[in-house]
């Protein structure tokens, strides 16, 4: 089987670059997942995120969590629960605008924190896309112009937790799919594994590691890819002991009103010898996410074969 990529940005600077993006290059193209380390995020940084993370849960949100179990009658489950997650979370939303300073029961060192979190995994989501940019040919600066809009990317973090469940092989922590946006940035538990991926028809493990950043691809880099690179379906399997897992998912995503489509350039140069057109429609982000949400537990082939249907943007500038 196959190894889960792991990738050492420490050289990214310097003679190890070229080694760095072929190593992108692979796991984009046949994983949509790898894990970084060595990113440039401290490791005492970190520590302090996930403690901070742990705390309030158990402070704030363990026993409202235990309750809405006890309501919904979740413990008795005796045949597969298909509609809910076993999950706690709570979103903080970065940009364009944070909602952080109304998030009245994070206390304020928690906030000042994850600010300062947001900060830092918003300049590496921004440097992987450019990497990726320099793997694709495109000029640097293209995925954030693309994800750009008239206000800036959407980005928010996804704050989860994941208690011990009774009934694992009933009830997920998290049902499977696919990611709506652009690039995913997951700070995991490095004690508690749960986070699965589907390749080549087998779910696999994504390893905690500690410290190590975890990326994965969305919907909206497969259309602007023209389908080079793929959005997985992934999925969080729950644990009976263990403690809880941890969950920090930070997403980069595109601006409300960004039009999306594949990149002229990857057609033009998978078109030599043969004609070739795009393969995924043009859209408005916000109108991919109306839709997303209704079926996100869906395969995503409908989702773009409908907004091909839908598609009124007219023709599709190739400069």
């Amino acid at each position: 089987m196959a190894i889960f990529p792991v990738i050492n940005l420490e050289n990214i600077n310097g003679d190890g670059r070229a080694k760095i993006l072929e190593q992108v290059e692979d796991a984009c193209q046949n994983w949509g997942f790898f894990e970084l380390v060595n990113h440039g995020i401290s490791h005492e940084f970190l520590d302090t995120v996930e403690k901070m993370t742990k705390d309030h849960y158990k402070k704030c949100m363990e026993q409202r969590f235990k309750e809405a179990v006890a309501s919904k009658g979740l413990e008795a489950a005796q045949d597969e629960v298909k509609d809910m997650d076993w999950e706690s979370t709570f979103f903080l939303r970065h940009l364009p605008e944070s909602n952080i300073a109304e998030m009245s029961e994070l206390d304020e060192e928690y906030k000042e924190i994850m600010k300062e979190f947001a900060k830092k995994i918003e300049n590496l989501s921004e440097e992987l896309l450019d990497l990726l940019c320099e793997n694709l040919g495109l000029e640097k600066g293209y995925l954030k112009k693309v994800f750009h809009g008239s206000k800036g990317p959407t980005f928010g973090t996804k704050v989860s937790n994941y208690p011990p469940c009774p009934k694992p092989d009933l009830i997920k922590g998290l049902r499977a799919h696919t990611d709506a946006g652009g690039i995913i940035l997951l700070f995991q538990d490095d004690k508690v594994s749960g986070l699965q991926l589907l390749k080549d028809g087998n779910w696999i493990d994504v390893p905690p590691m500690r410290h190590a950043i975890v990326v994965n691809l969305g919907d909206q880099l497969e259309v602007i890819t023209n389908g080079r690179y793929k959005s997985v379906m992934h999925r969080v399997m729950t644990q009976t002991s263990g403690g809880g897992r941890m969950s920090l998912a930070s997403f980069y995503n595109p601006g409300s009103d960004a039009v999306i489509f594949p990149a002229p350039s990857l057609i033009e140069k998978e078109g030599e010898g043969e004609e070739k057109k795009e393969v995924y429609p043009k859209f408005v982000f916000e109108d991919y996410m109306k839709l997303y949400l209704g079926v996100k537990f869906e395969a995503k082939e409908p989702r773009f074969e409908a907004m091909k249907a839908n598609a009124n943007l007219g023709p599709m500038a190739t400069a």
